[in-house]
């Protein structure tokens, strides 16, 4: 049975008529990558409801591994995000016009969570194919962090690797904020296939090594 790892994006927000994830997501969208087939799922881009959207996409696709996606201006290059906060403290309104300041994502949750994907495995192979990629220390304080710490909280103990990449702008985007650095969609979804590969392909390593598969 084909494996399959939950790839999401979420829709455009802060005036923006695009999204460069879902943009990413939805050009994967069934795409068989090591042995797995992708889904992709668009997220709102609200507090809350980003949350319930993620829990449904879980139930209804139970994945091997999950990637979380999200818009990031100003940033340069794929960045694979190391740890998720439980805080939400939003500069500017959701999509539905929410804007908390200092709430926790989960009411005694923890502190932070920690991506699961081997992010230094991912960044250096993406930088072994000429693609621009770090590790990020903060996915900031708005919807993404909200998404990423959902994520390793629901899948926190279950053995499904997860975590978030943020993605700079696209040129069209760019184009409108004069010094922000950008990336065509072509190179995007190239990088994003080769981390999806990269982060899978260590999970059958592990799996292997495991005893899991034979």
């Amino acid at each position: 049975m084909t494996q399959t790892i939950l790839l999401t994006g979420f829709e455009p927000f802060g005036g923006e008529a695009i999204n460069p994830s879902w943009e990413i997501a939805r050009a994967l969208h069934g795409e068989v990558i090591a042995g797995a087939r992708v889904h992709a799922v668009q997220l709102p881009c609200v507090f809350g409801q980003a949350l319930v959207a993620l829990r449904a996409a879980l139930r209804e696709t139970s994945p091997g591994l999950v990637l979380a996606l999200g818009q990031a201006g100003g940033r340069c290059d794929l960045s694979i995000e190391r740890v998720a906060i439980n805080v939400d403290d939003a500069r500017i309104a959701d999509n539905a016009g929410a804007q908390p300041v200092d709430l926790a994502v989960v009411p005694d949750g923890p502190a932070a969570y920690f991506s699961t994907l081997p992010i230094k495995a991912m960044v250096a192979g993406l930088r072994a194919e000429g693609l621009p990629a770090s590790v990020s220390q903060t996915a900031g304080t708005f919807v993404c962090n909200h998404v990423f710490y959902g994520l390793q909280h629901q899948l926190a103990g279950s053995g499904v690797r997860s975590g978030f990449m943020h993605i700079p702008y696209l040129p069209a985007q760019a184009a409108r904020l004069p010094g922000q650095p950008s990336l065509p969609l072509a190179t995007l979804v190239q990088g994003t296939r080769l981390a999806l590969e990269l982060a899978w392909q260590t999970e059958i390593d592990l799996r292997l090594a495991g005893g899991e598969i034979s």
